[in-house]
């Protein structure tokens, strides 16, 4: 039980408790009552970090395409592959989001849960192009963790695979390696029946990085395979194929400098 006993300076809350002592000369058991006093202010703080509840997120969904706009950046929960399971993605803010898929263990992308920020500069007007992330992900199921970006409209996607685990690939064929943006890739081309893909794949996972775009756009450019394009969108999620069993996704931090 407890009791409340005032002094001069502190308030204090005492605890009685029984003590079970068994000596080894007597065969049955003795109880002794001891008290323990605790400062009223200690035992608030720590009732206040017991009760505490868990702190919800800023925002939640599981619709389909969920949406939430944030510091000029749009978060999407973007399930988009057929035969998907259950998936929530929730925020605090552009740079402190995650996700909590379900999906099976078939093939082909389920979703691509991510953050979005629009540049919409041609390269030629960039003066830098970069982006931040530190991630967690899991170490099982199928996806990859990717840059998506987009280039005048949507005629040209670059990818770029920062980690990737289980039996994912890129669309097209291995063009080169190349170093390139902060990074060492190997470099695939192709399409996805709408437009051109080029897929710059980490040569090892990275859960945390810089990533400098302008210098990847212009490795594109010198290749002769596009022009001076417009950089358009910037997401930056998880392309998950298959997460049975429900697996998070958190990005804890992200963010993207253009100017």
């Amino acid at each position: 039980m407890a009791e409340v006993s005032f002094g001069r300076q502190w308030t204090y809350v005492c605890f009685e408790a029984l003590r079970f002592d068994i000596p080894p000369t007597l065969g049955s058991a003795m109880f002794r009552v001891f008290r323990l006093f605790v400062p009223m202010s200690v035992f608030v703080m720590l009732v206040g970090l017991i009760a505490q509840p868990a702190r919800a997120a800023v925002w939640s969904s599981s619709d389909q395409w969920g949406t939430w706009t944030n510091g000029g950046y749009t978060l999407y929960n973007n399930i988009w592959g057929g035969g998907a399971g259950p998936q929530t993605i929730w925020a605090n803010s552009f740079s402190d989001w995650g996700v909590w898929a379900d999906h099976p263990n078939t093939g082909g992308v389920k979703s691509y849960p991510n953050a979005t920020r629009n540049v919409n500069r041609r390269i030629s007007a960039l003066g830098s192009a970069t982006s931040s992330f530190n991630v967690t992900v899991p170490n099982g199921g199928a996806y990859t963790t990717a840059y998506d970006i987009w280039c005048d409209g949507h005629a040209y996607e670059i990818m770029l695979w920062m980690n990737q685990y289980g039996p994912v690939g890129p669309i097209g064929t291995r063009q080169t390696s190349a170093s390139v943006g902060g990074h060492s890739w190997d470099v695939y081309r192709g399409s996805n029946g709408s437009n051109q893909v080029f897929s710059f794949v980490r040569q090892g996972n990275a859960n945390s990085g810089t990533v400098d775009i302008k210098a990847i756009l212009n490795w594109l450019r010198s290749m002769n395979w596009f022009g001076d394009v417009t950089l358009g969108d910037v997401q930056f999620g998880y392309e998950i194929t298959s997460s049975s069993g429900g697996m998070d996704f958190r990005t804890n931090s992200f963010s993207v400098s253009a100017n």
